[in-house]
């Protein structure tokens, strides 16, 4: 059954978000802007979340993604490994949604 045209397109320009969480927790969400990573999605919901490197290298920035996508790059980072990628780890200041998500800011528990 298709949808009326004004609830069809109500639904294409619903605005995507990028939501932070601690646990059940929603500390703030932010339009998705595509090209943007999570640490500038984080600064703009008003989310604290740390970095160091800005390069992926060393991990402090890692969170843990519960839905959504967040490509990682073929040649995973220093920061990152196969077995944290798994466990839905992502470094926020390179990972980059590509649609909605929600992310816990806590990394997960390797």
């Amino acid at each position: 059954m298709a949808l009326p045209e004004s609830q069809s397109e109500s639904s294409e320009n619903q605005t995507r978000l990028v939501r932070f969480l601690i646990g059940a927790k929603l500390l703030g969400q932010a339009p998705l802007i595509i090209g943007e990573t999570v640490v500038e999605h984080a600064e703009r919901a008003g989310v604290k979340i740390q970095t160091n490197c800005t390069s992926g290298t060393c991990g402090t920035c890692m969170i843990m993604l519960i839905e959504g996508d967040i490509p990682v790059p073929e040649i995973l980072p220093p920061g990152l490994d196969d077995y944290s990628v798994g466990n839905s780890a992502r470094l926020g200041c390179i990972g980059c949604p590509i649609n909605d998500c929600d992310i816990d800011i806590r990394p997960p528990l390797l």
